[in-house]
This record gives C-alpha cells, structure tokens and sequence, in this order.
C-alpha cells in the first residue's frame, strides 16, 4: 500500500509542482503592483500636494536638463528620419493612385498623432528610464537610500518627484520638437526627392492635421512621460543584488516602460479618439471627406 500512495504522488507531483509555480508566480506579480501602486500614489501625493517641499531649482533643474536638452539630440535623429523613411516607403503607394502631392498631409498626421509620442518616450525610455533606474539603484545597493531614511529625509521627496516632475514637463517638449523635425524630414525628401512642389505639401498638411492631432499627442506624451519615470523610479529603489541588480533593473525599466507605453496608446487612442467624437464632430467628418 505504501508503494501505491508513493508512486501516486509521485505522477501527481509534476502537475502540482506546475500549478505551485502558476500561484506563486501570479501572488508575486499581485504583490509587485501592489507596491507599484503605493510607491506611484505617494510620489504624486508629494507632487501634487505638497510642491514647496521639493520645487528647488537645485533639485528639479537638473533633472529638466538631463531629461530634457540632453535628450534633444537622439530625438531629433530619430524624429528626421522616421519621417524621411515614411515619405521613401509611402510614394510609390501613393504615386499609383496619383495622389503624391497628398502626401505631406497624411505623413504629418500620422507623426503628429502617433509615431512621434511613441517614438519619442520610447528613446526617453531607453536613454532618460534606463539612466533612472542604474541611477537610483546604485543608490540603493550602496544603502544610500537607507542613509537618507536614518536622517529623516524621505528620498521619494528628494530624489523620486523631481524626476518624475521633469519627465512629465519634458516629454510634451521632446515629442512637440520631434513632430517638427519628422514633418521637415518628410518635407526634405517628398519636395526635394519626388518633386512634389512645396505648395502642395503645405497645403494637404493643412487639410489634414486637424488641432487634435498634436493635442492628442501632447497628451499621450504626458502619460508616457510619467509611466516612463514611476516605472524607471521604482526599478531602481526595489533592486538588489549588486551591480547585477543594478543591470537588471535597468532593463526591467526599459521593457517595462515599453510595454506600459504601446497600452497607455492603445487605450488613450481609443478614449481620445471617442473625444474628439463627443466634443468635435465636425473634425471627424471633415477627416471622412
């Protein structure tokens, strides 16, 4: 009997051991957010209510520079030739149905509306979250963090909302200025490459950027701005283990803040777009016709 029970167990182990691993994996995940969720609510509690206490130029200026004018650079060649690829990919589509010089107009709202936010938060990610987390993590894997909390300073005040502060005021800027260059990107090849007169870019530009286009960027970008650096912030003051953890945070925050951007576009594509339905219609039959 024993034998029986024993070899019983054991062809129910690898299905047990599988179904441990699902649970304990889905009450790590809980737990994450959770703390996700306390560290953010307390780091816009200190921004929102309490601004005196950490709006110090020697705080927040450079974290504005850091975020923001060292950032134009990467933006701005991203931004050149993401519009300079669309112009090369899109005339030959356009050209078979005679309607090249429409060009300009649907290049620029699709950079207004989509590609530029996205592209821009995900280079802030890259560039501004990554530096974020290796930042703050080496602060707390050499137990600064501890420090600062043996001294009665909170660093969520000194060190997490002035960052956040700056991404959330610098992203706007960033993917305002990376429309710009995209569209004179796309410009530089459909007039100087394909012939298309410089009128007729305009004019279809025009025609077909509405006001909501680059005011449903600006908005998108806010929110990317402030994922990009609650999730970057929070990497890095949970990391562990040495510079390795310092490493992986730096990567988390970076797929993670990925990831957080292409959900935050879809739902805010959907919730703006339904918007501008609401409180414009008249943009949207005019985009139809």
């Amino acid at each position: 009997m024993p034998s029986r029970v024993a070899a019983y167990n054991t062809a129910m182990l690898p299905g047990m051991q599988a179904l441990s691993h699902f649970g304990h994996s889905t009450v790590i995940t809980l737990d994450g957010l959770g703390r996700f969720a306390i560290f953010s609510l307390a780091a816009l509690r200190i921004a929102v209510f309490e601004p005196m206490s950490w709006l110090r130029w020697k705080n927040i200026g450079p974290q504005l520079y850091s975020v923001g004018a060292a950032s134009v650079l990467v933006v701005a060649i991203t931004g050149a030739f993401i519009g300079m690829i669309l112009a090369l990919e899109g005339y030959d589509q356009f050209a078979a149905l005679g309607q090249e010089q429409q060009m300009g107009g649907v290049i620029n709202a699709a950079v207004t509306k989509q590609i530029g936010p996205v592209l821009a938060a995900v280079m802030l990610a890259g560039r501004v979250g990554g530096s974020l987390a290796a930042e703050l993590g080496s602060m707390r894997v050499t137990e600064q963090l501890d420090a600062m909390r043996a001294m009665a300073a909170d660093p969520i005040r000194t060190l997490v909302v002035p960052r956040v502060v700056a991404c959330v005021l610098m992203t706007p800027i960033l993917t305002i200025y990376s429309d710009v260059v995209g569209s004179l990107g796309a410009w530089l090849i459909v007039t100087a490459y394909f012939g298309v007169t410089n009128a007729d870019y305009w004019h279809y530009t025009a025609q077909f950027v509405s006001v909501w286009d680059p005011m449903t960027g600006v908005l998108k970008s806010i929110a990317f701005g402030l994922a990009i650096a609650l999730i970057s912030c929070y990497k890095g003051f949970t990391c562990s283990g040495g510079a390795s953890g310092v490493g992986r945070a730096s990567t988390e925050s970076f797929v993670a803040s990925f990831l957080a951007i292409i959900m935050i576009n879809l739902v805010l594509a959907q919730f703006l777009g339904e918007l501008q339905r609401l409180l414009d219609p008249e943009s949207m039959k005019t985009l139809v016709s």
